[in-house]
């Protein structure tokens, strides 16, 4: 992480103004977020890499809150320390803020307007097509790690939350303390072959 005394304006200002633009682009929520954010840090700026990236996301998730606050929360956090973190949650839920604020005062003219209720329609395919493209991307990054019990538990819980409808919040729960588990089972195992090798 960047040392907040190297931190300049310019740097500061760049990741307000991309956070900005990201928020005012992100219809349908988190999910679509998620893959604004990765072009952005990841292949444009190259201030995180994708696996930090996907770290970030599996933890704005599963964390209580709107995706993309919480994201741009550890993300500004991660780069620039507290000053990113206070920069890029503000400009984040700014554009949210107006639109809804301005929506707020014509809603009956919103509701009822023919163009509005089309565009909103049309918007839905574009929305349906990144958050796609998204799943694809988060589940090539859990086939890559070439962990097997990552990859059954992914198909798990597809499973799960389409066939069997289980509430996405248990599966979230259920794949976090599987990860705590595989945590500790891979330290017991490290220890006893440490001591085999003692020995």
């Amino acid at each position: 992480m960047k040392s907040e005394h190297s931190i300049d304006k310019k740097q500061l200002w760049t990741l307000f103004y991309s956070n900005f633009l990201l928020s005012c682009c992100a219809f349908g929520g988190g999910f679509v977020a998620i893959s604004l954010l990765k072009k952005k840090y990841v292949e444009e700026l190259k201030w995180l890499d994708e696996d930090e990236m996907l770290d970030i996301s599996a933890i704005a998730q599963s964390s209580p809150g709107p995706i993309l606050v919480n994201a741009s929360v550890i993300l500004g956090y991660r780069i620039f320390g507290v000053a990113g973190a206070l920069i890029s949650v503000l400009g984040t839920i700014l554009p949210p803020m107006i639109v809804i604020s301005i929506i707020s005062f014509f809603y009956d003219q919103f509701r009822t307007n023919p163009v509005v209720a089309t565009a909103l329609q049309v918007m839905r395919a574009g929305v349906a097509a990144v958050i796609f493209d998204v799943v694809l991307k988060l589940a090539s990054n859990v086939i890559k790690t070439h962990r097997l019990f990552y990859i059954v538990l992914m198909a798990a819980a597809f499973i799960a939350v389409c066939f069997f409808s289980v509430d996405a919040m248990f599966v979230i729960l259920a794949c976090l303390a599987a990860g705590i588990a595989d945590v500790f089972i891979d330290r017991i195992r490290s220890v006893n072959l440490q001591k085999k090798e003692e020995n």
